[in-house]
């Protein structure tokens, strides 16, 4: 009968963080938009897998809402990156934003909501993508979620999808303008999808739990993505900040 090893050590618990891409579906992003976010955040959580699996003290878990004319959960839990499996996404109907918002806010909570893990959470790295700008009352709703514990430490980044996304609401969302960028084509929105992605959940993924370290780390990502997109020729026309130099440039007949 085998033994248990004195000397074996246990392995450590590792905290959870948290990956949540919250993902404009309305009919504005039916075509070629909405068919590269899905190849392009498929291909990206390859990477965010590799990420939670060699990280030996935190584990990255996924979550997706869709927002539209109403909000929807890919999954109803947050699942392992390792095993998680994309589902494509189509779009149709209006922008209900600001119930997104609320959803958002009630999931990030302890109580009844995704935060509450046995081994800890640090603090999440959330993603949004919108092509245009919210059609219901998101105002107080969003206020309430920027007054959200888990949502004021967490990294925020924001990809607009062409230029009539409403990049205002955007910065209000992520808190700063260096966390929005505005992609014109497929090839900058596959680019960039998979750079926010692994650019946000390295550096959630490294934090502290919950604490104004976090708005270093808010920076840090900032940088990071602005040194990709100044350093990448086939960025060029990607807009960070407040930046439009290539607006009306938009062209998305490039899906194949």
């Amino acid at each position: 009968m085998a033994t248990k090893d004195p000397f074996a050590l246990e392995p450590i618990p590792r905290r959870v963080t948290h990956l949540i891409f919250m993902v404009d579906t309305s009919g504005s992003m039916s075509g070629s938009k909405i068919a590269s976010l899905n190849t392009a955040v498929r291909d990206a959580l390859d990477d965010v897998g590799d990420i939670s699996k060699n990280c030996g003290d935190s584990q990255i878990k996924i979550a997706v809402l869709e927002f539209s004319s109403a909000v929807n959960w890919m999954y109803e839990q947050p699942l392992e990156a390792e095993k998680f499996q994309w589902q494509d996404l189509s779009a149709s109907g209006t922008t209900a934003f600001g119930s997104a918002c609320a959803e958002l806010d009630a999931k990030l909570s302890r109580s009844n909501g995704f935060m509450d893990e046995k081994t800890g959470c640090r603090a999440p790295a959330i993603i949004l993508l919108s092509d245009g700008a919210p059609t219901d009352g998101y105002v107080r709703k969003l206020e309430k979620l920027k007054g959200n514990r888990w949502f004021k430490a967490g990294v925020k980044v924001a990809i607009a999808i062409g230029d009539d996304a409403n990049n205002g609401v955007l910065q209000e969302f992520t808190g700063s303008s260096e966390s929005v960028i505005t992609v014109h084509n497929v090839d900058q929105l596959k680019k960039m999808i998979h750079t926010v992605s692994v650019s946000a959940t390295t550096v959630a993924s490294q934090s502290a739990s919950v604490g104004a370290e976090m708005v270093t780390q808010n920076q840090l990502v900032a940088q990071s993505i602005s040194n990709t997109v100044a350093n990448d020729a086939s960025l060029s026309g990607v807009d960070v900040g407040s930046s439009k130099a290539n607006s009306g440039s938009d062209d998305w007949s490039g899906w194949n």
